[in-house]
């Protein structure tokens, strides 16, 4: 089984940029995808953006294409979210995961996701 641990949260002004990393251990074998999420208080948690392990194809939810960059490095078994333009409605709680759906990767539903790690917290003040 993966597991992930996510790092690089903090506290930035509306503007500002934070680079997230999720550090995969374990058996990684087989996994098609990692995703990141958000939950902000009170709400569902949403993906953010995924990336295919098979050949990084990405999503991005509207709400950050343009502004948000999934990358991976394979050698190090580490996947990057660069958050740029950061906006007070990108706060929240920040998780990575794995899929070994390919289904689930291009439905980008958390469900079908697992190896959650423990979050980052990210909070962005106007």
């Amino acid at each position: 089984q993966v597991q992930t641990m996510e790092s690089g949260g903090g506290s930035v002004q509306a503007g500002g940029s934070l680079r997230l990393s999720c550090l995969a251990s374990g058996n990684t074998y087989g996994r098609s995808c990692y995703g990141w999420f958000r939950q902000a208080p009170g709400k569902e948690r949403e993906a953010v953006a995924v990336i295919s392990t098979r050949d990084d194809s990405t999503y991005y939810a509207d709400s950050v294409s343009g502004r948000f960059t999934i990358s991976q490095d394979n050698a190090k078994n580490t996947v990057y979210l660069q958050m740029n333009s950061l906006k007070p409605e990108d706060t929240g709680m920040y998780y990575c995961a794995a899929s070994y759906s390919s289904d689930y990767c291009r439905s980008h539903n958390f469900a079908g996701f697992g190896a959650w790690g423990q979050g980052t917290q990210v909070t962005v003040s106007s």
